[in-house]
């Protein structure tokens, strides 16, 4: 269909100016840009019951100075606020809601101590509540899901890059989350730093007490001014309180509005060396080959970290170990296109944001028509064709020097059967630039197969302006890549979206680019020879004193053509989304779908799509309760046409938390396809459970089964931090088949492994 390409701009463009000239009068009719005194809001006109919030004030990013102590007066980290120094901290109190009435000063206040000397940053917080009794404790377990209860976060961001950063957040119940933010926009669980943390119930609330060494950071010592923010969440009202940032259209991942900690002079990174070092046991059993014994192995390694300055580390790893990832998410493909499965394995997430390219083109989670043209994705190192490849080791290199932001990876994979080991390298390089933007590239050479040589180079700009207009963000992404093939030869990658992420509206604008013959061999593509048009349109209404939060309305259109705009697919949607006062949120969307199919694919169950034409629209319906209550629940629902036939998909899942100690998990997903060449039900099913004998021992079950592929799947994960820094991880893996009612066992694996924290 030529010509899908100028109607499809031209409606992108329209959607831009909607939204430019809605946010133009948004502000024209907002108060004087001077922030409101707590104090105005308090003794204000009352806001009738379902009115609607209104325009927040501008944003004034505040800062503070943190205090200084002698290393000998620094406190006991026993969730008792007593110690002599801690009257010597900095004191925060002026915390203001974010949700839900913005801007508007904490139902339930907080006080904050910071404080600091040359080997760790020191928080203090006093969570006072006016119902301690009703205090919302979840699982005490490291790196909790979205079941965690009443909490606290510290935010820091040492460069001060606006983008990425550092997050701890820490539970009521002892439980606490490390976590990497990057570029706004993602978070990764998997960074474990050592740090110190204790919490304890009190009459009128909560006390939180923890110690960050700055040993478990990286950061530039001539930068004395630090990016920070603190949160806090009251989980019965569903209360998000902050120092900085009170715009709720900001996610949580974004801390480009956080405030700044001032004034960190003098302080030690000693020598800047941490040695991990492991030994590992395993027994392992194939029992699907004839024949094949039980064999047991013996493995050593680990993990070097070097500050070659207190900003930039190197990072070497010898024979390193993964048995502690987690089950991969099972999913069915019922397109005819892969699926993408994102990274799990600690080496590889550990700073991965040095090694994040071209914005929001590619940090859309499972959305692979959004990340198909990838750069780099690690997930390959380790994989030649499909199958699972050891690495012997590694070298990385992250941080920042001269005013650069540095990521370099190398890594060297084994031998197998039919090819040799592969040198896999990345290289990525960002200048900020324009006080909140970024200028980088990025190279990446060799081929997990070893069948090609291969390399890739690209380019990108990250603008950004968070006083686009008055308290309007806009987002800005341009990026570039060429790929160079020994069998495909040279083709390249483009893309640009802008982004107003913004209430009362919001929206996006996203194309890029793949050519035919574009083949980054360390990245992800699954749909090359193609042009991709997004965009998103929503208005949001948030409300006060009444049984809904937010109400959202908006639309989203998306086209993919060929490289001679000859339209492959499109996919337009109007949805509703409600939020409870409660925070169950309901979404209702309408979908209209087109896809021109070039060549038959199969569907599960070897159902074939003929060559064609096919439309259809859809109508889906989802639900998501409230994570504060001790059973919740995701329910979704879609219906009723696929192709030329009919569909029901239906998605549960269950959760129970009946104390700190224990959380159940189950799942069940139906897709029923019936086409008039065949038809099918594919059911997919999960369960989980996690017992937290404390913050630092836990137990983690997860079963998963298909009936398409038959396979079965158990792992149970045993860890236990007995001292920071040192573990003892203990997993039993077992793969089976489940057909005709019989369990045919096909492989068992047992690992025990025991690591070492060195720190100089």
């Amino acid at each position: 269909m030529r010509g899908a390409a100028a109607s499809s701009w031209a409606f992108l463009c329209a959607c831009l100016g909607v939204v430019a000239w809605a946010s133009a009068a948004a502000a024209a009719q907002a108060p004087a840009p001077v922030r409101a005194p707590a104090q105005l809001i308090l003794t204000g006109a009352p806001v009738r019951a379902g009115a609607n919030i209104g325009a927040l004030p501008p944003f004034v990013r505040p800062s503070a100075m943190a205090a200084r102590i002698d290393t000998a007066e620094a406190p006991v980290i026993d969730a008792d606020l007593s110690d002599t120094a801690w009257s010597k901290a900095t004191v925060l109190t002026d915390f203001l809601q974010q949700l839900p009435v913005p801007g508007a000063p904490a139902m339930e206040p907080t006080v904050l101590r910071v404080m600091y000397d040359e080997n760790n940053l020191y928080f203090g917080v006093y969570a006072y509540d006016s119902r301690p009794e009703e205090i919302i404790l979840r699982p005490m377990e490291h790196d909790p899901g979205r079941f965690a209860g009443d909490n606290v976060t510290i935010v820091l961001d040492p460069g001060t890059t606006r983008r990425n950063a550092y997050r701890f957040r820490i539970m009521t119940s002892g439980g606490f989350q490390d976590q990497l933010i990057l570029n706004n926009a993602q978070n990764l669980n998997e960074w474990d730093p050592i740090w110190t943390v204790r919490t304890r119930l009190v009459a009128d609330g909560w006390i939180a007490e923890f110690a960050i060494p700055f040993r478990s950071l990286s950061y530039d010592p001539s930068q004395t001014d630090w990016g920070f923010e603190f949160i806090r969440f009251v989980q019965r009202t569903n209360e998000d309180t902050r120092w900085s940032s009170h715009n709720p259209a900001i996610d949580f991942r974004d801390i480009s509005q956080a405030g700044t900690l001032t004034g960190i002079t003098n302080i030690n990174p000693g020598v800047g060396l941490d040695v991990q070092v492991y030994g590992a046991t395993q027994v392992k059993r194939d029992w699907h080959i004839p024949g094949e014994d039980t064999g047991i192995s013996f493995t050593a390694g680990g993990n070097a970290f070097y500050k070659i300055t207190p900003a930039l580390t190197g990072t070497l790893t010898v024979n390193p170990d993964f048995s502690d990832r987690p089950l991969d998410a099972r999913q069915i493909n019922t397109t005819r296109f892969s699926l993408f499965f994102p990274e799990t394995r600690d080496f590889f997430l550990q700073d991965a944001a040095a090694f994040e390219f071209g914005g929001r083109g590619f940090v859309r989670g499972f959305d692979t028509a959004a990340i198909n043209g990838r750069t780099f994705f690690s997930r390959n190192i380790g994989l030649a064709r499909r199958e699972p490849v050891g690495v012997v080791g590694g070298v990385k290199l992250s941080g920042q020097y001269g005013g650069f932001d540095i990521g370099a990876l190398s890594v060297l994979t084994a031998d197998t059967p039919t090819e040799r080991g592969q040198v896999l390298s990345v290289a990525r390089v960002t200048r900020p630039v324009l006080s909140e933007s970024k200028f980088g590239f990025i190279v990446t050479n060799g081929d997990p197969t070893g069948a090609t040589d291969n390399t890739v180079v690209g380019a990108d700009f990250q603008y950004r302006d968070s006083n686009f207009l008055p308290g309007q963000i806009f987002q800005s992404d341009f990026y570039y890549e060429r790929s160079v093939s020994s069998t495909l030869g040279e083709d390249d990658a483009f893309g640009v979206a802008l982004n107003f992420p913004n209430e009362p509206w919001g929206g996006l604008l996203d194309f890029k680019e793949v050519g035919a013959n574009f083949m980054p061999a360390l990245g992800f593509v699954n749909r090359p020879g193609i042009r991709f048009y997004d965009s998103n349109l929503v208005h949001t209404t948030r409300y006060r004193n009444s049984f809904l939060r937010a109400l959202g309305v908006g639309t989203n259109h998306r086209f993919i053509t060929t490289l001679n705009d000859v339209l492959e697919s499109r996919e337009s949607t109007l949805f509703v989304q409600a939020e409870t006062s409660g925070t169950d949120i309901l979404t209702v969307r309408l979908l209209n779908i087109y896809e021109a199919v070039p060549r038959v694919f199969l569907l599960p169950d070897n159902i074939p799509v003929p060559v064609g034409k096919y439309e259809w629209t859809n109508f889906n319906l989802s639900l998501e309760t409230s994570g504060g209550r001790r059973v919740s629940a995701i329910v979704g629902i879609t219906c009723c046409s696929f192709y030329d036939g009919s569909t029901l998909q239906t998605n549960l899942q269950l959760s129970y938390r009946p104390s700190i100690y224990l959380q159940l998990e189950a799942g069940w997903a139906l897709t029923r396809l019936d086409l008039p060449r065949g038809d099918t039900d594919v059911h997919v099913l999960t369960a989980g459970s996690l017992i937290t004998f404390t913050p630092y021992m836990s137990l983690v079950i997860e079963a998963q089964y298909d009936n398409i592929s038959q396979d079965f799947g158990l792992l149970a994960r045993y860890r236990w931090e007995f001292v920071p820094g040192d573990e003892l991880f203990v997993s039993l893996g077992q793969g089976a088949t489940i057909g005709d009612s019989r369990f045919t066992a096909e492989r068992s694996l047992f690992s025990v492994r025991l690591s070492h924290t060195f720190r100089f």
